[in-house]
């Protein structure tokens, strides 16, 4: 009898530990499905809204409007000034026997730069002999005319013609000097080897000749080689109907050279194009920058930055409150009941206390998230 007792006993029991396993296992439940005080309890339509729950711990500060000074950076290229560029023609035709420089060397003036075989210089050193010996044997007949007339072997007339022969003969000579030295040669050296030399100093930027070309007469061919003189180039920029209000002649502008972060340079404006590109709808800015190291060569991409002359009203945020996404820079502004808005911006340069300038996306009475680090984090969380 007692052990049918204990046996009902422990039926008991057993039935009543499931039974308050079953009920606390509900609350348990529960219990891990209540969300985080920073979790997003609400999917919104728009995917640029986002509903927090607590919306009070993320911090919000209103935007600053300050008096700051305006900058625009524009891309630029370097080319060479075309005051100190000079295209290197030939003045006589052939064929080209050899080369000795090529496209971005460095010459120096009167160094050869080419030879050419040339039927003009030969030509030209061909009269030159000529006219030599034309005028060896005017001056041997005027001298011969002189002694006769002193004699009175013959009449004032003809040693007058014997003296405009001689004249002529000298004029034929120098003009046969001339056109050689012209074309290049040297008459103390009579070769049909035409030197082509450099005019200046500096760097051949264009070539358009090669071994065994031939070269047309001047009339008709292009320039051999371009040099220039880099020491000063041009960066030339395009600016958009916009930014022309805030770039004047005059005009000193930072600019910035990919590779060389620690090295300042500025150079000044010069012109602003009076027409614009029909087709990017910009102005050519050509700025004078001097280059005494070499460091900007042609066709190499810069930055320039445009300084205003006077200060400008812009909205700013703090830094801390910007954030870089899909390659577009973002704040998160409140709307109310819980929810804010993630809102595009447009950057310009810092400002002093740790403040960026927003030059479009905000408006002057705007309040953001603090920290938009923070706020982007927390709103990802699930």
């Amino acid at each position: 009898m007692k052990k049918h007792h204990a046996r009902h006993l422990r039926q008991f029991l057993t039935l009543l530990g499931c039974s308050c396993l079953v009920w606390l296992l509900p609350g348990c439940s529960s219990q891990k499905s209540e969300p985080t005080s920073t979790q997003v309890i609400e999917t919104n339509s728009d995917p640029d809204v986002v509903t927090m729950q607590n919306p009070g711990q993320f911090q919000l500060t209103p935007v600053q409007v300050r008096k700051v000074g305006d900058e625009v950076h524009v891309n630029c290229v370097v080319q060479p000034d075309v005051n100190r560029s000079i295209p290197v023609v030939s003045l006589g035709g052939g064929r080209v026997a050899e080369i000795s420089a090529k496209l971005g060397d460095y010459v120096t003036k009167g160094q050869p730069l080419l030879l050419i075989n040339s039927p003009d210089l030969s030509g030209a050193f061909s009269d030159y002999q000529k006219a030599k010996a034309d005028e060896l044997l005017a001056e041997k007949q005027l001298a011969r005319s002189k002694l006769l007339y002193d004699k009175g072997a013959i009449a004032l007339a003809d040693l007058e013609t014997a003296q405009d022969a001689a004249d002529k003969a000298k004029v034929d000579l120098d003009t046969s000097i001339a056109h050689v030295k012209v074309l290049g040669g040297d008459v103390n050296n009579p070769t049909p080897l035409l030197p082509l030399r450099a005019p200046i100093s500096g760097t051949i930027v264009d070539q358009q000749i090669t071994s065994g070309t031939g070269v047309r007469s001047l009339d008709n061919q292009q320039a051999l080689f371009t040099i220039a003189d880099l020491s000063v180039v041009w960066v030339v920029c395009d600016a958009y109907q916009d930014m022309l209000s805030r770039v004047h002649v005059g005009d000193i502008a930072g600019i910035t050279v990919d590779g060389y972060a620690h090295d300042q340079f500025s150079g000044k404006v010069i012109n602003i194009s009076q027409v614009l590109d029909p087709t990017t709808r910009t102005a050519k800015v050509r700025i004078e920058q001097a280059n005494p190291k070499s460091i900007f060569k042609a066709g190499m991409y810069v930055t320039a930055m445009f300084r205003a002359r006077e200060l400008v009203a812009r909205v700013v945020v703090p830094t801390t409150a910007i954030i870089r996404l899909h390659d577009a820079n973002w704040v998160f502004v409140p709307e109310g009941g819980g929810k804010f808005r993630r809102v595009k911006v447009e950057l310009g340069p810092e400002v002093e206390g740790g403040y960026q300038q927003v030059i479009s996306g905000l408006s002057s009475n705007a309040q953001v998230v603090t920290n938009a680090l923070q706020f982007s984090s927390a709103s990802e969380e699930k």
